[in-house]
């Protein structure tokens, strides 16, 4: 099946017609259905299908037990109301590349692999790449069985109403030591190809990033009847810790988004007692990330305070700055050099990656599909045809010079 044929059949499906966006959320309905189409792709290749302990799906090509496999893929869930390239091309890629090798004639001297890491995006459980923290010993089990949805239901039982068993998860060093090298294609979140005119580029590294859940409380009252100067709404204060977070991350040249937020009761005509809301912050450093960080704590109490509210800051996780593998960096540069002048650029990301979680673990590279808009986590996310078919090509060229003679 082609790139074209393959991203038509995936693309329906977990989609909101209200929105025209993507709610692939981990263990539900919708994820099944990626899940399944994945398995198929495999079967439809020859390829040896399996699920490992965490519900990461893999597609081989020759046998991982020989080590050194050559792996590539993405992830299939989304955000709520996600685009449809997020995470899908790289997967709908990792497939399309293998079928444009074989077309070539290529002979693999090494196993390749294609992956689908389960809940990469934390859309549901709030932790973003649970797959592969779990695969790579970055999150425990003890901590993934307390992970909770806006429900309440937990991991566990998100998993086992979808088949699978919780009780098998953890870390799971033996199948990383299959793989020598990993190569996930990803759609760029930002212009920086737009700008430069490139259709191609290669992750330098992923910036330090996190999310901290700010609790205010207050108390809750009559809001037509509580005069102003009685009341102890922690809305206020969280509205300004709002703003303070957009100040402080302009002065530190990052990024700080409040973009979830949820209040109790929640009524139109209720004083709150309670607004939570999370911040996610991002810099190019760990210095202007902290500076970030502390200073919108410092404001987030000075403004509690104020209003008589309390307030308690928990970090819910957190991702060092990433540098991707130099010397696998440098080869796939080598091996997509056309020849000319026009070198295939080196971009950082403030988005964070299964990648960046296994490069701990296995040297790990990204390649970067041009997004003509930069908009991504949302229905406006795009990129064009032709550059797709160009990320087919590129991310074929990479893995025929890392697996093939």
């Amino acid at each position: 099946m082609t790139f074209h044929g393959m991203w038509a059949e995936l693309l329906p499906i977990g989609r909101s017609s209200a929105s025209g966006g993507y709610r692939r959320f981990a263990w539900t309905e919708a994820d099944g259905d990626c899940r399944a189409w994945f398995e198929q792709q495999a079967r439809g290749r020859g390829l040896t299908y399996e699920t490992d302990r965490n519900g990461n799906q893999w597609a081989w090509l020759g046998d991982p037990a020989r080590g050194d496999a050559v792996v590539t893929g993405s992830h299939l869930d989304s955000v709520p109301d996600g685009g449809a390239f997020d995470g899908p091309l790289g997967v709908v890629s990792a497939f399309a590349a293998l079928d444009e090798l074989r077309g070539r004639g290529a002979r693999f001297t090494k196993p390749l692999g294609i992956v689908n890491f389960g809940d990469e995006e934390g859309a549901r459980f709030g932790l973003a790449c649970v797959g592969s923290r779990l695969t790579a010993g970055a999150l425990t089990v003890e901590q993934a069985h307390r992970l909770t949805d806006a429900e309440g239901i937990t991991l566990p039982q998100a998993m086992e109403a979808a088949g699978y068993d919780p009780d098998a998860i953890g870390a799971d060093p033996h199948r990383l030591d299959r793989i020598g090298a990993f190569v996930e294609l990803h759609v760029e979140q930002g212009r920086a190809l737009d700008l430069s005119g490139d259709r191609i580029g290669l992750a330098g590294a992923i910036w330090p990033h996190g999310r901290w859940r700010f609790d205010f409380r207050g108390e809750a009252n009559h809001a037509g009847t509580t005069r102003l100067a009685d009341r102890r709404d922690p809305m206020l204060p969280y509205a300004q810790t709002v703003l303070a977070a957009r100040r402080e991350a302009e002065l530190a040249g990052a990024v700080a988004t409040f973009g979830k937020i949820a209040v109790e009761p929640n009524g139109v005509n209720a004083i709150p007692s309670l607004v939570r809301g999370w911040l996610d912050s991002r810099a190019a450093d760990q210095e202007s990330l902290d500076v970030v960080v502390a200073e919108v704590k410092k404001a987030a109490r000075e403004y509690a305070a104020t209003h008589g509210v309390d307030l308690d800051v928990e970090r819910e996780s957190f991702t060092p700055v990433v540098e991707f593998d130099h010397a696998l960096r440098d080869e796939l540069a080598r091996i997509l050099d056309t020849g000319t002048d026009l070198k295939v650029p080196v971009l950082g990301t403030g988005a964070g990656h299964d990648a960046g979680i296994l490069s701990g673990r296995v040297p790990t590279a990204m390649l970067f599909v041009r997004n003509p808009t930069g908009v991504s986590h949302s229905p406006a996310e795009c990129a064009a045809e032709d550059d797709c078919v160009a990320g087919v090509t590129a991310l074929a060229d990479a893995l025929e010079g890392l697996a093939c003679t």
